[in-house]
């Protein structure tokens, strides 16, 4: 099933679905060696690829990197109709690659305001 799967297992899936390693290396902007070397050592994918990789490959990036991405508990039922708690900007995949940095994607959109 899908959504048993380990964050290895994820990266495989995510590699099929690029259609290789050489593509899943284009889409996080490193050389197909590194991809490799993930997948070779069992190693997790590197956080700063997960959000381009779950974007392109539709691979969650909970199954990607569980330590860093839970899955959010659902709303008690006293939450509803409560003002949702601040939680800062979503960044699409495109702002974070013209950006980068969340905070300076922030200083900037103050800048503009």
């Amino acid at each position: 099933m899908e959504h048993d799967l380990t964050p290895l297992e994820a990266l495989e899936l995510a590699v099929t679905r690029a259609g290789s390693q050489s593509a899943l290396a284009r889409i996080c902007r490193v050389g197909q060696p590194a991809v490799w070397k993930w997948l070779q050592s069992s190693k997790r994918i590197p956080a700063q690829h997960v959000i381009a990789v779950e974007f392109a490959t539709n691979v969650s990036r909970h199954q990607l990197r569980p330590d860093i991405y839970p899955l959010e508990p659902a709303l008690p039922a006293s939450a509803i109709g409560e003002e949702a708690p601040l939680c800062g900007p979503i960044l699409s995949v495109h702002a974070l690659a013209k950006y980068g940095n969340p905070a300076k994607f922030m200083d900037e959109r103050e800048v503009a305001a």
